[in-house]
């Protein structure tokens, strides 16, 4: 990503605003605080909520868990108008159908809008979500330009609002993330993992002679007789690339197996070469 993609990027994220209009409940605004962290958007507005200091409430504070600085920076207002005063488009996440009203979309259809829509315009994205008991009257989704559906069970549609904000949050980080070329797999910040290499030739040769020690030791191979096992095992082996914790696991369990044959008095034969690089603690 260029710097000037980095730039549009980070602006977009920070242009999409989260609308709770009369929230009733202070848990719901602390939730909603974290899902909004946590899916890397800012700005929470509430509208006339119920208890005025919904904010510094301790239920609030407490289920943000670690998202308050979302809570201090979130703001009040009386009507949802004013919620929308700087936002160019507003959604009304609803559950329920519309005789009246905007146009309908899912909740993919509005955050893939969403990301064309600040890509192209300098403005502000607004996803508005209604009362916990009722949602959205009528008035409120007039203000809007799209309604936004969670496609839930039909027969039981209702989702708690912060539940849905964090649904809504997600699709809208996934649209905006989808055309950057960033990772969306958590990473270790290239910190390779060397067990993981693989193993060079020299390793699983050595394998190859420990393992072939070990199951003539446990009487699984009769050297006598021993047709094609050895060599099929050996593509087995060669085959599958192991890595070099692989094979540090499996020459300790040929050690585990010779010590068990030798305590069982059978007979293991000795190394028919030097095995370099055994590891250690695996030691017969």
């Amino acid at each position: 990503m260029t710097q000037t993609q980095a730039t549009a990027f980070s602006q977009n994220f920070a242009q999409v605003r989260f609308i709770m209009v009369q929230p009733s409940h202070p848990g719901n605004v602390g939730a909603a605080a974290r899902a909004i962290k946590t899916m890397g958007f800012h700005q929470l507005c509430l509208v006339n909520p119920k208890d005025p200091n919904v904010l510094q409430h301790p239920e609030a504070q407490s289920l943000a868990s670690g998202a308050t600085d979302i809570l201090a920076q979130a703001s009040v207002v009386s009507t949802l108008a004013q919620a929308l005063e700087p936002v160019t488009l507003a959604f009304a996440l609803t559950a329920r159908a519309r005789y009246l009203g905007p146009p309908p979309l899912d909740i993919r259809q509005t955050a893939e809008l969403s990301r064309q829509h600040l890509d192209q315009h300098a403005g502000q994205v607004a996803i508005v979500l209604g009362t916990e008991r009722v949602g959205l009257e009528n008035e409120h989704i007039s203000l809007c330009q799209y309604l936004c559906h969670i496609p839930a069970n039909p027969e039981y549609s209702s989702l708690n609002v912060a539940q849905a904000l964090q649904l809504a949050a997600w699709e809208m980080r996934y649209a905006l993330l989808s055309n950057t070329g960033v990772d969306l797999l958590p990473h270790t910040e290239g910190k390779a993992d060397p067990g993981k290499r693989l193993a060079s030739n020299e390793k699983v040769h050595a394998l190859l002679e420990h393992w072939e020690r070990a199951i003539e030791g446990v009487k699984f191979l009769d050297p006598k007789h021993p047709k094609k096992l050895v060599p099929r095992m050996q593509h087995m082996f060669v085959r599958n690339q192991l890595s070099q914790d692989e094979v540090d696991m499996l020459r300790g369990l040929c050690t585990a197996m010779i010590k068990t044959a030798k305590a069982a008095g059978y007979y293991v034969p000795e190394t028919r070469r030097d095995m370099p690089d055994e590891p250690k603690n695996m030691q017969e």
